[in-house]
């Protein structure tokens, strides 16, 4: 007789996938195993694995609003005039929680201005801009985490 599955645990690892942006997380005790996985544009999808019994497979389910965030971030990979991720890490858009930010929609940069900041391994690395111009886009919030060469500000 097999035990069930607590939804519980599956809805607060899907919590935890969303909120950190993470592709796959796995959760494992002596019942059972349960892991998550996302692809590009699709939501939270559990697959778990009771003691001895045979794998899930999970289903995609395609949502909206992945797929428009999705296109979004695809727009600004190849663009000349975005600033990008110098390295994996958590974005920070001010040098502390109570400071404003580095740069705000509209404003005018210089080359080699600070824009954020790149936490990784509890060291904040400064993005700089890579030419003069206005800031027309900023494509990341505060304690988003980021993927190297990912667009976070567009200079034009």
């Amino acid at each position: 007789m097999s035990n069930p599955i607590d939804t519980k645990v599956i809805s607060k690892l899907a919590e935890i996938l969303d909120k950190t942006n993470l592709t796959e997380l796995e959760y494992e005790d002596e019942s059972c195993r349960i892991s998550l996985s996302r692809n590009c544009g699709a939501s939270v999808v559990p697959s778990f694995v009771q003691a001895s019994a045979p794998v899930v497979q999970p289903a995609v389910i395609e949502t909206k609003e992945e797929t428009v965030i999705q296109s979004t971030e695809e727009n600004y990979e190849n663009n000349p005039n975005a600033v990008k991720s110098p390295m994996v890490g958590v974005v920070y858009l001010s040098s502390d929680p109570t400071a404003d930010t580095y740069v705000h929609l509209g404003d005018t940069v210089e080359i080699g201005a600070t824009v954020c900041l790149i936490e990784a391994m509890k060291t904040f690395n400064p993005v700089k801009a890579h030419k003069s111009g206005r800031v027309t886009k900023i494509l990341v919030e505060a304690g988003d985490p980021v993927e190297y060469g990912a667009p976070l500000i567009v200079i034009e």
